[in-house]
């Protein structure tokens, strides 16, 4: 499991394209056969890729101090590929292209039998029960417009009014054909980190995103199946030369989605 410190906005003007890559920019969740693992201090939030051609067990990295993974924390899993099933402590769940499991503090054996899946865990106080969601159960928001090249549905999944968490929230947002911007206008949200992972995006395109103070933006170019760490106090949202979807996923002090600050577009530099 990689280890990623966590970066003040100060330091970010100073980077060069490498560096702003290295502190924020997720690439090889996918390299390895079976697990891939970052953690970050951001919020303390860890992200990882699966590719289970057979079964494959969620280890317990050294870097965790604990017996197994989720003896402190929760974890969101979303599948990104195919039919593909999970069990936890001996419980089936099938999980189709896009759909979500919560799985709860306290959960000893997590095997991925078959599919590919993002997953993200916070740290966690109390135990949730693992809950299954699929698009028709996820609460749902159209926002954006053709005009805007922003047409996109939010699929809520793990949040204050859906599947419980001690402080996960996570879903999913897919982009109309012909849209490629998402978050714009934009905001940050002092109180949480926020994790976004692309895919579904063609091959040969890519992802601009923008980061950094809203006075001072950066961008990193990101392809499929990429995801990038973005801090408290950084704006999120980017544009794509094809349409895609995105994982967002946040952990920090409150699960309130609607606790931001929006930054109008006249006032990004």
């Amino acid at each position: 499991m990689e280890v990623r410190h966590a970066t003040a906005p100060d330091q970010v003007p100073g980077m060069d394209t490498e560096r702003l890559r290295e502190r924020f920019v997720v690439p090889g969740l996918y390299d390895s056969a079976d697990v891939g693992l970052v953690y970050s201090m951001e919020d303390r939030l860890i992200l990882g890729g699966v590719r289970a051609t057979a079964p494959v067990a969620l280890p317990c990295p050294d870097q965790l101090r604990a017996t197994y993974f989720l003896e402190r924390r929760e974890l969101g899993v979303v599948n990104i590929g195919g039919p593909g099933t999970v069990t936890v402590d001996g419980r089936s769940y099938p999980l189709g292209n896009k759909e979500c499991l919560y799985v709860g503090r306290g959960a000893q054996d997590v095997v991925f039998e078959e599919g590919e899946f993002y997953l993200v865990s916070t740290p966690a106080h109390t135990h949730h029960p693992t809950t299954r969601a699929g698009l028709a159960d996820a609460e749902p928001v159209r926002l954006g417009s053709i005009e805007g090249s922003n047409e996109r549905t939010i699929y809520k999944y793990i949040h204050a009014k859906g599947i419980q968490s001690c402080q996960l929230v996570l879903g999913v947002t897919v982009l109309e054909p012909g849209s490629m911007w998402n978050t714009m206008p934009c905001h940050v949200h002092e109180r949480r980190t926020e994790c976004y992972f692309y895919f579904d995006l063609p091959e040969g395109h890519r992802i601009f995103h923008l980061m950094g103070e809203p006075d001072e933006t950066r961008n990193l170019v990101l392809s499929d199946r990429q995801a990038v760490i973005s801090p408290p106090w950084s704006v999120h949202c980017g544009f794509g030369t094809r349409s895609y979807s995105f994982v967002w996923a946040m952990g920090g002090e409150n699960q309130a989605y609607e606790d931001v600050e929006p930054v109008a577009i006249e006032a990004m530099r």
